[in-house]
């Protein structure tokens, strides 16, 4: 018993073990304080709309039932989707994205249960619009805080999400803990049962289950190489007999990929590493919205675009568009289609403008300088090659130089390629005439790939008409 009287006297204190049970209580809290929130912000909203327009204060009680309407809606899509879990504030990742689709969804539903219920009438358009603005500020505000206050919390000791008994072998449980440093992610390691191998893995199995019965832990980390699968076995054998949730901890190789789930299907169990970007219902998005924004813009821009072509074709002999084989999706070859900013030439070597390069023409250069020469890429995406935010595509043998020297080059291709992207709007652009540039915008493009949202086209493409980075190196 001396073993489990050290490990019990390295335990927390007691008032730090009463604030980790606090703790325990975050989910509701959270979800208690949102519904307050927005209560209050719809509130605000009614009675500021009021005063402004109508001189009176307005309906308290239909002000607060519109706000209990929509944070109730608002609460339930969270957590449903799991969003009051302690654990997810912990890691220091970006837990803001997640709200904004449960705040559209709770709005879309607060609307529809209105129209059912005829009582839309009673609604003012401009105190919905209000309650929709300031709320979804107010959300984003008070989740930002909850981050900062959780991970902070964290970091001081004072929350533990789960208690963890960690499992294996000392130098595997060195790395583990040196490598992912559990405590920052709310675990508060109760206990290490050392695990050797030979004729003593029996009485170390038994000790690792005698500590895990004295230590009440939440999670048994087993951690060891994946390959050493008759220990594991064994080791999961003897553990089974707790009242613990058991994880085989992780493999370096792991620690590559974003987002790694086991897959079952019928008997068989995988472990899937990687999937495509966009789901079925994703790339239908992405496409209506691609075939809306682009019929449109060349609507708009039709004038404008014929007036282009003239002076292309004023300035210098030969067509206003200009056309090269690239590769898109899947590493498809199409046709993309360009204002033509270079005069005519005989050499036949695909190579990049520079500043001062001497082929390009006076308008061609202005054409460049304002990506003007990219709109004909309209029609790349109402065929479909194309889509308005992606990658940008690069001319094939550039293409084929640059797969074989970066590594996952080529995943840049598992969504179609854009007209504007995320490496272009953070100034990556102009001329890569050597591999750490290329690099360098290859990150910014997985980027998008991982993190891909409509909402993150919308910024994209803001950024594109308004942002100076979007325009440097422009030439």
């Amino acid at each position: 018993m001396n073993q489990l009287q050290r490990i019990e006297g390295g335990r927390r204190l007691a008032g730090l073990r009463l604030a980790g049970a606090a703790w325990r209580a975050f989910g509701p809290a959270a979800a208690l304080i949102e519904l307050l929130l927005v209560v209050a912000i719809s509130i605000g909203c009614g009675v500021a709309w009021h005063v402004a327009f109508h001189d009176a204060v307005g309906d308290l009680l239909n002000f607060a039932a519109l706000g209990a309407v929509v944070a109730l809606i608002f609460i339930s899509t969270n957590a449903f989707m799991g969003d009051y879990a302690l654990p997810l504030y912990i890691s220091a990742t970006n837990r803001i994205r997640r709200p904004l689709a449960a705040w559209n969804i709770a709005f879309l539903y607060t609307l529809a249960i209105s129209f059912i219920a005829k009582s839309a009438g009673d609604l003012s358009r401009g105190n919905v619009i209000l309650l929709y603005v300031g709320g979804l500020g107010a959300v984003v505000l008070w989740r930002w805080l909850l981050i900062r206050l959780v991970v902070q919390a964290s970091r001081r000791g004072t929350v533990t999400a789960r208690r963890v008994l960690i499992v294996g072998e000392r130098d595997a449980i060195q790395t583990f803990t040196r490598r992912y440093q559990p405590w920052n992610l709310g675990f508060e390691i109760v206990g290490q049962a050392v695990l050797h191998s030979g004729e003593s893995l029996a009485r170390d199995l038994d000790r690792a289950a005698l500590v895990g019965r004295a230590l009440h832990p939440d999670d048994v980390f087993v951690v060891m190489p994946w390959s050493n699968t008759e220990t594991i076995e064994r080791v999961v054998d003897r553990l089974m007999n707790l009242p613990v949730s058991i994880h085989l901890g992780p493999e370096r190789i792991l620690d590559r990929f974003a987002r790694v789930e086991i897959i079952k299907v019928g008997d068989m169990a995988t472990l899937c590493l990687a999937r495509p970007p966009l789901t079925f219902l994703e790339v239908i998005a992405k496409r209506i919205f691609d075939i809306a924004a682009a019929a449109v813009g060349l609507l708009v821009l039709l004038p404008f675009l014929a007036l282009v072509a003239l002076l292309i074709r004023l300035d210098s002999p030969g067509p206003a568009l200009f056309r090269q084989q690239r590769y898109g999706f899947n590493q498809k070859p199409f046709w993309i289609y360009k204002f033509r900013t270079m005069r005519l030439h005989d050499d036949e070597e695909v190579r990049q403008a520079t500043r001062e390069d001497d082929h390009v023409t006076r308008v061609g250069r202005h054409l460049r300088r304002w990506n003007v020469d990219e709109l004909p890429q309209l029609i790349n995406v109402l065929f479909g090659d194309m889509s308005l935010v992606g990658p940008r595509p690069h001319a094939v043998p550039h293409n084929q130089a640059f797969e074989r020297r970066i590594g996952l080059y080529a995943r840049r291709h598992n969504v179609k390629p854009g007209i504007t992207g995320w490496a272009q709007v953070n100034g990556l652009r102009g001329v890569t005439d050597t591999d750490d540039k290329m690099r360098r915008r290859v990150e910014f493009d997985l980027y998008y790939i991982d993190n891909w949202s409509l909402s993150l086209d919308l910024q994209i493409i803001g950024r594109t008409l308004f942002s100076r980075k979007a325009y440097r190196n422009a030439y």
